[in-house]
């Protein structure tokens, strides 16, 4: 009985999916022309260096002592202003404090614009130095609808803007099939910046995301709020049960200067995976049709 040996067609497959793994890791880049064995690399021992020789000062010339990396002013000239130290300036700061100063600076948006602006120099949240974009929203500003999602994917760090990818894809079929687009709808995430290697986003980045999107939701004003999938939903309401059984439900949600209504359906990834839950998301956005009808 011999070992199974791999066919260069099994080997190649292999190959294919090892680069695939580290894709969706983030690792998109290579960084060499040539692949290094790092590990043999940090066996070998790093070179001695010989200290430079340094020659003596002349007898007209005194020693000078450097000063590293310092530099000094011309006579005369005012001292640098210090930079202005604000606490949300630190990826590493504790998540309470960061959630704290994200309200404050969400306070401060009177438009969406200046929203978008405030959370693009925001960088309390570490899942900005990883995402390549900001993905903000998509849709009209103006439109009686406002869908949520969870958090953007390979497809929406690109582009820079949400579900644009299979899901996004699958989003505007349903919102057709109740004579919905994007120039009626509004689209956005309650996490802006895409997860490495798309996975979910923790509770604390969520937490300090949070503000943001409660007043995007603010400025937005829509008459209908549907949150796509589990996380969405039991951000803005506080459930903590599963999609499946919050799905089709209605929640109140308390806006400045009324309340509106929230409507709880499954996400479009959710549906890819699972075709045959397309049947419950068809009643969810017949719901979606009656309510902006006033027939329910």
């Amino acid at each position: 009985m011999t070992d199974h040996m791999p066919s260069p067609s099994d080997a190649q497959a292999d190959l294919i999916a090892y680069l695939d793994f580290h894709v969706e890791a983030g690792a998109d880049a290579a960084l060499d022309e040539h692949p290094h064995d790092r590990f043999s690399e940090a066996d070998t021992p790093a070179p001695t260096l010989r200290a430079p020789r340094r020659s003596a000062p002349r007898a007209a010339e005194s020693p000078v002592t450097p000063v590293a990396n310092t530099l000094v002013p011309p006579p005369g000239s005012a001292p640098p202003a210090a930079a202005p130290r604000t606490f949300g300036r630190a990826a590493s700061a504790q998540p309470d404090e960061a959630a704290s100063d994200a309200r404050a600076r969400a306070r401060q948006a009177k438009t969406l614009d200046e929203l978008e602006r405030i959370l693009a120099d925001f960088d309390a949240c570490p899942l900005r130095f990883t995402a390549k974009n900001l993905v903000f929203a998509d849709g009209n500003p103006e439109a009686r609808v406002m869908f949520l999602g969870e958090a953007p994917g390979a497809d929406e760090d690109r582009i820079g803007k949400p579900f644009m990818g299979r899901s996004g894809q699958l989003l505007d079929k349903m919102m057709k099939a109740i004579g919905l687009d994007r120039t009626s709808a509004y689209i956005g995430n309650i996490v802006p910046w895409r997860p490495p290697g798309n996975r979910n986003p923790t509770p604390q980045e969520v937490a300090v995301c949070r503000p943001f999107v409660e007043r995007q939701i603010e400025l937005v004003d829509p008459d209908i709020i549907v949150c796509l999938g589990a996380p969405a939903t039991q951000t803005l309401t506080g459930s903590k049960d599963g999609i499946l059984r919050t799905r089709g439900r209605l929640f109140p949600y308390k806006l400045p200067s009324r309340e509106v209504k929230l409507l709880a359906t499954l996400h479009p990834a959710f549906l890819l995976r699972q075709p045959v839950q397309k049947r419950l998301a068809w009643r969810d956005f017949r719901s979606l049709r009656a309510l902006l009808d006033g027939k329910a």
